[in-house]
C-alpha cells in the first residue's frame, strides 16, 4: 500500500476545558482527495486549522505526520515541530484555501502582490520575477487579463474572481497536500462547477492530496474519493464516497444526505382580478458610472442593472429570482422595497412608493427583508427585545413596553425560539446564538410587523444544509398559515424548486426566462436556464 502522506492520530483540540475534538484518526494518501464533512460546530474547520498550528489559544495534542519531502526522511509530526520550521512549511508544503477570501485577502493590497509575497518568501523570487509569476498563476486559474487583475484590489474582482485569486496564492509553490475549507460556499453554481473542475485539473496536474473541508454534498459527491463524517468533534463514519452515502451507517450520516430541500408549498388559485401584492411594468434601475477621458468631466455615463422587468406577486404566492452574481437579482428586490430610484411602473397593494418619509411607511410595514447572513444584519449591541421589537416602535408607537414585550414574545415562539430553550431570551444578544437560531430571529424581527410580503435575499445561503431545511420547512409553515407572499432571491436552483411557484431567471439585468417553477426548472428553453439547472444537478 502507498504510505500516507499525512497520518493523523488521537487528534484532540480543546480551548480551556472544552474540548471541541475528540481523538479522530485519518490518513490522507498522495493525490487522494479526501472530504471532511458535517455541520457548523463539528469541528472540521478547526481539524484543518489546527495541522498547521493556526488555532489561537487552543491545547492540541496527538500527532499528525507529514511525509518528508526528502526520500528516505522520516515523517515529520506538525504538532510537535518549532514554529520556526512550521512556518516554512506553511504555503510552501501544505496550502490552504480559506473560506471567505473577502476577508483572506489583504484589502489594502494588490492580489497580484499578495501572490507574489508567497513566491519571494518560499521561493526566494526577485520582485519581478515573483510578479511574473503571479500573473501567470492567474492566467492557469482562469482569471481574464490576468496581468491587469494582479494589479486590482480584492474589491475589484468578483466573489468568484477572488475565489481564483485564493486559489493561485496557495498552489504558488506546488504544495503536496491542499487544505480547503469550503471553497465554494458563497459561490454561483455554475462559478461553484467552475471552481471545482479547476480544482481537480490543478490537482491532477501538480499531483497533490487535497483535504476538502465542506457542508456540500453534492461537491463531495463530484469531488471526492473518500469522506469523512464529523459530529461534535467526533469522526463518526468514513470510507469511499460511494460505499458511504449508498449505504450510510450512522445515523448523523443518513440526516445529512436526507437534508435536501423538500417541497411543501400549497398551490395559489390563479385569479386575475386579485389585486397582487407586488407588480411591476418595464421596471428599470440605472446606476450613473464616469465616463472615460474628457467627456467624464462633463456627463456621466450609464450602467442599467435592470432592464423592463415585468413581474407579479399574488397573496400567498412565492415568486423565485434566481441567477448569478451580477445579475441584478438583488436590485430587482431592493427596488420592490423602495430603497432605490426606478423607472417603470411599480406598485405594492395597488399603491406606489413616494419620495420617502411618513409617507412610504405604510408601504414599509407591508414589505419586510430577511437578509443573507443574519451575523452581519443583527445588531451586536442590542438584545433580541431591542432588535425584533424595534419594528413597533415605528410601525406600531401606540404600544407600550409590555405589549411590545408580549408581540416580541409571540413573535419569536412563530419561528421555534421560547424562554423554555432560552431562559432570559429578549436579554441575549445575537452571538449567543447558532446561525439557523439568528436566522430565526431575523424572521422573527420580519413577522413583527405583519406584513404581507418578505423579500428573502438567500435566506438560507449562509447556513448547513439539515439547518437550511429546517428554516426552508419554518417559512413554508409560516406561508401556509398566514397566507405570506415571498420574493425569494437565490442562486440555489434547490430552493427555488422547493419553495416557489412562480420564477424568473436573471442575466446582465435582464429576465430571460419566466414561469411556473415546474417548467421552467422541468423543461427550460433559454440555454441560460438549461446551463443553471445542469450546474445544480451536479
Amino acid at each position: 500500500m502507498t504510505p500516507a502522506l499525512l497520518k493523523v492520530q488521537g487528534l484532540r483540540v480543546a480551548f480551556g476545558d472544552k474540548e471541541v475534538v475528540h481523538g479522530i484518526d485519518f490518513d490522507i494518501a498522495p493525490g487522494e482527495k479526501l472530504a471532511l464533512v458535517g455541520e457548523s460546530g463539528s469541528g472540521k474547520t478547526v481539524t484543518a486549522l489546527s495541522l498547521l498550528r493556526l488555532v489561537q489559544n487552543a491545547d492540541i495534542s496527538g500527532t499528525a505526520r507529514f511525509e518528508h519531502d526528502k526520500a528516505g526522511a522520516a515523517a515529520r509530526d506538525l504538532l510537535s515541530l518549532p514554529e520556526r520550521t512550521l512556518r516554512g512549511i506553511r504555503g510552501k508544503e501544505i496550502a490552504m484555501i480559506f473560506q471567505e477570501p473577502m476577508t483572506a485577502l489583504n484589502a489594502l493590497y494588490a492580489v497580484g502582490d499578495q501572490i507574489a509575497e508567497v513566491l519571494e518568501l518560499h521561493q526566494g523570487l526577485s520582485a519581478q520575477a515573483a510578479h511574473e509569476a503571479a500573473v501567470q498563476l492567474l492566467a492557469d486559474t482562469g482569471i481574464p487579463e490576468p496581468a491587469r487583475r494582479a494589479r486590482a484590489f480584492p474589491h475589484q474582482l468578483s466573489g468568484g474572481q477572488r475565489q481564483r485569486a485564493m486559489i493561485a496564492m496557495a498552489l504558488a509553490c506546488k504544495p503536496r497536500l491542499l487544505l480547503a475549507d469550503e471553497p465554494t460556499t458563497a459561490l454561483d453554481v455554475t462559478v461553484r462547477g467552475q471552481i471545482l473542475d479547476l480544482l481537480a485539473d490543478l490537482q491532477r496536474q501538480h499531483g497533490m492530496a487535497v483535504l476538502l473541508i465542506t457542508h456540500d454534498l453534492n461537491l463531495v459527491r463530484r469531488f471526492a474519493d473518500r469522506v469523512a463524517v464529523m459530529e461534535n468533534g467526533h469522526l463518526v463514519e468514513h470510507g469511499p464516497v460511494a460505499t458511504v452515502f449508498g449505504a450510510p451507517r450512522h445515523p448523523y450520516t443518513r440526516r445529512l444526505i436526507d437534508s435536501r430541500p423538500t417541497r411543501d408549498v400549497a398551490p395559489v388559485p390563479v385569479d386575475p382580478a386579485a389585486l397582487p401584492v407586488v407588480a411591476a411594468s418595464g421596471l428599470r434601475v440605472i446606476y450613473p458610472v464616469p465616463r472615460p477621458g474628457i467627456k467624464g468631466w462633463f456627463t456621466k455615463g450609464e450602467f442599467v442593472a435592470v432592464q423592463g422587468a415585468d413581474f407579479r406577486i399574488a397573496p400567498g404566492q412565492t415568486l423565485g429570482v434566481v441567477g448569478e452574481s451580477g445579475s441584478g437579482k438583488s436590485t430587482l428586490a431592493l427596488a420592490a422595497l423602495g430603497l432605490l430610484k426606478h423607472q417603470g411602473q411599480l406598485d405594492v397593494a395597488g399603491r406606489q412608493w413616494a419620495a420617502g418619509g411618513a409617507s412610504d411607511r405604510g408601504l414599509r410595514r407591508l414589505m419586510q427583508v430577511v437578509f443573507q447572513d443574519p451575523f452581519s444584519s443583527l445588531s451586536p449591541r442590542m438584545t433580541v427585545e431591542q432588535i425584533v421589537g424595534e419594528g413597533l416602535t415605528v410601525h406600531a408607537p401606540e404600544l407600550d413596553v409590555r405589549a411590545r414585550r408580549a408581540r416580541s414574545l409571540a413573535a419569536l415562539a412563530d419561528v421555534g425560539l421560547t424562554e423554555d430553550q432560552f431562559p432570559a431570551l429578549l436579554e441575549r444578544y445575537p452571538h449567543e446564538f447558532s446561525g439557523g437560531q439568528r436566522q430565526r430571529l431575523a424572521i422573527a424581527r420580519a413577522l413583527i410587523v405583519e406584513p404581507k410580503l418578505l423579500v428573502l435575499d438567500e435566506p438560507t445561503s449562509a447556513l448547513d444544509v439539515t439547518i437550511q431545511k429546517q428554516v426552508l420547512g419554518l417559512l413554508q409553515r409560516l406561508q401556509r398559515e398566514r397566507g405570506l407572499s415571498y420574493l425569494l432571491i437565490t442562486h440555489d436552483v434547490e430552493v427555488i424548486r422547493a419553495m416557489a411557484h412562480q420564477v424568473i431567471v436573471m442575466k446582465d439585468g435582464a429576465i430571460l426566462e419566466s414561469g411556473p417553477v415546474g417548467r421552467v426548472l422541468d423543461a427550460p428553453v433559454h440555454p441560460y436556464t438549461q446551463k443553471l439547472v445542469a450546474a445544480a444537478a451536479t
